[in-house]
């Protein structure tokens, strides 16, 4: 049978096991938003886009694919920054949407649970235990649009990680449709389960080369009553740094978030939102998003003001605000948020997700900052990130006239030299991004034998067919 007969076939099936709007044509215009990831970078190809309604039309679709030897790439909210849900074979591969995957299947108070199709928009399911009077503390810029089937299968992190931990911190369960179409479940509700291997571990941060995770099951937390944020203006990063330490020592747990923004980025937060005002009297080299929850019973505005008074004292500060209300909260989050935008306006640029230890987080970005002054002279450096828990994203902006295929062609550069910096200080590429497409050959030329080894043990038990997902997180 030739290759084309195989998809006529694999289409006709489709067709047959999903309703009419669950089947899009890879060359119709209603596929181009699958088949591009959220930058614009990467554009590509499949010879159609599934979406299915139920688990048991994903175990079909996965059975067909398997039978007809297409490949297939899941997709969440598709909001991604690595490439990972994109691929490029127009005869081989299909693009599995877990869109309409999209209910809540149940809030448990008791035991501060929420189980979830994976296709749930992440805010959706924030929303949900707020009525609930309960808080699921995953929180990122793309909330909005992404999904939670998503978040699980690249492990997402997001700004409130320095306290309750990545997503697969947050995950209790899972269930997945495996690459023979059978269903894995794996939501039992249990916080201690001591028996033999932990299947979810392996699916979480897979990203989609696995199997196809349906559904979750996600802990719940006490919604903080009494929540501080402050906007800080400091001389360094290293100052702001020396300002978490003692944060960590006064606050201990209750401390949700510390961001860091380097002073350049503000120009890219005013052109994602020409009202942005920073709250700070003078120009700070580094701007710091500091934040606090607790119970009522606990008053963190006195909290806070001591924090700062001692910060103050300690030289560590110049300047600084703490919010009288959550809509003053909210604006200065905003300014994180609209230097992402920025960045978008601005045009095709390098975006880096990198991690060090802590105390090398100054000397991290001093470097990089040296290096593309040296070898990238007009090219404009951005640092900023979630502090706390190590994870900066060190972007840079290439001159306003460069065309873009030369940009294209520089990029690989200059993230080999910014990467060349992090891998001698000893962190990592990828903090919270993933791997998908555009990270894989740096993640394989890092792993040593033994995990090389241990990658295609893993990924040949599960997928001995290779069509979970090819070519992205492994080479093919």
């Amino acid at each position: 049978m030739s290759a084309e007969q195989r998809v006529a076939d694999a289409l006709d099936a489709f067709r047959h096991s999903l309703d009419n709007s669950g089947v899009i044509d890879g060359n119709a215009p209603d596929a181009v938003r699958y088949l591009h990831d959220w930058t614009g970078d990467y554009l590509g190809a499949a010879c159609a886009v599934l979406r299915p309604k139920s688990v048991d039309e994903v175990q079909q679709i996965v059975r067909i694919c398997s039978k007809y030897r297409l490949a297939i790439i899941p997709q969440g909210g598709n909001t991604g920054l690595v490439s990972g849900t994109v691929g490029n074979d127009a005869q081989g591969t299909i693009v599995l949407s877990l869109e309409r995957l999209n209910r809540i299947r149940s809030i448990d108070p008791t035991n501060f649970t929420m189980r979830a199709d994976a296709g749930v928009v992440l805010q959706s399911m924030k929303d949900a235990a707020e009525n609930e009077d309960m808080l699921f503390p995953l929180a990122l810029g793309a909330q909005g649009s992404c999904q939670i089937g998503g978040n699980v299968a690249t492990n997402a992190g997001g700004i409130n990680v320095l306290r309750y931990g990545m997503t697969r911190d947050l995950v209790l369960g899972l269930e997945a449709v495996l690459p023979d179409g059978s269903l894995w479940q794996g939501m039992t509700g249990l916080r201690k389960d001591n028996r033999g291997y932990d299947f979810k571990q392996l699916l979480i941060g897979s990203e989609g080369s696995l199997g196809i995770i349906t559904g979750v099951e996600v802990k719940l937390f006490p919604r903080p009553a009494n929540v501080e944020t402050a906007y800080l203006g400091a001389e360094s990063f290293e100052s702001a740094m020396r300002l978490f330490g003692m944060a960590r020592r006064i606050c201990s747990d209750l401390l949700t978030a510390f961001e860091v923004i380097g002073s350049e980025c503000i120009a890219m937060a005013k052109l994602g939102n020409p009202d942005t005002r920073p709250p700070l009297e003078g120009d700070w080299p580094v701007h710091i998003i500091m934040e606090l929850g607790c119970s009522a019973a606990i008053d963190g505005r006195v909290l806070i003001e001591t924090l700062l008074a001692e910060a103050f004292e300690a030289g560590l500060l110049g300047d600084g605000t703490i919010a009288q209300s959550r809509a003053q909260a909210r604006a200065f989050w905003a300014i994180r948020e609209d230097l992402v935008e920025g960045q978008a306006k601005r045009g095709r640029h390098v975006r880096t997700d990198l991690s060090v230890r802590l105390s090398d987080v100054p000397r991290m970005i001093d470097s990089c900052r040296q290096a593309i002054a040296s070898d990238w002279p007009g090219w404009q450096p951005l640092a900023y990130g979630h502090a706390g828990d190590g994870n900066i994203h060190f972007n840079v902006l290439p001159p306003h006239d460069m065309p873009t295929e030369e940009i294209a062609a520089a990029t690989p550069r200059v993230l080999a030299s910014l990467y060349d910096i992090v891998r001698d200080l000893g962190g990592s590429f990828s903090a919270e991004h993933g791997v998908g497409r555009s990270r894989r050959d740096v993640y394989w030329d890092w792993l040593t034998p033994e995990s090389r080894q241990l990658m295609k043990a893993i990924k040949s038990a599960f997928d001995p067919q290779g069509m979970m997902n090819p070519g992205g997180l492994m080479p093919d």
